[in-house]
């Protein structure tokens, strides 16, 4: 039977790529030169969507989970941020922006649980951009 590798696993070998003794084209990455590629794997995900290929989806999927692993990485090695923090700052996300999920309102359709979400998105992009304009305010006295 073949080996199959943990999250865990996954996460170490990204590293070792990224690594002193790693892959040179690898270590050499940036955020900036992976956007081709992060586009590049995005749309051949939907191409396997539109072909109906879910062998050729899930490998895509793993395409772009590699895009997101590698970006954190660097940002990791930056000093930055961390997968646990994106991992994090997505189940936060996703359990804010579904009250009528994870709380007490009621979204009965597809339609009102997407209203609720693009409120609750609309009321955080407000929330963020009047702290950024209160820093900004704070700086500059």
């Amino acid at each position: 039977m073949e080996k199959q590798y943990t999250y865990q696993e996954l996460l170490g070998i990204v590293a070792e790529l990224r690594s002193d003794h790693g892959c040179p084209w690898d270590r050499a990455q940036t955020h900036e030169s992976m956007i081709p590629c992060l586009r590049n794997e995005c749309e051949e995900v939907v191409q396997a969507i539109e072909n109906q290929d879910d062998e050729n989806l899930c490998e895509e999927l793993g395409d772009v989970l590699l895009q997101v692993l590698m970006n954190s990485q660097i940002a990791s090695e930056e000093g930055r941020f961390t997968i646990e923090d994106v991992v994090d700052g997505l189940a936060k996300k996703l359990v804010r922006r579904h009250p009528h999920v994870f709380g007490d309102a009621k979204a009965g359709t597809p339609e009102e649980g997407l209203a609720s979400w693009e409120a609750i998105k609309r009321q955080e992009k407000e929330e963020k951009a009047r702290r950024k304009a209160q820093k900004l305010e704070n700086t500059s006295t």
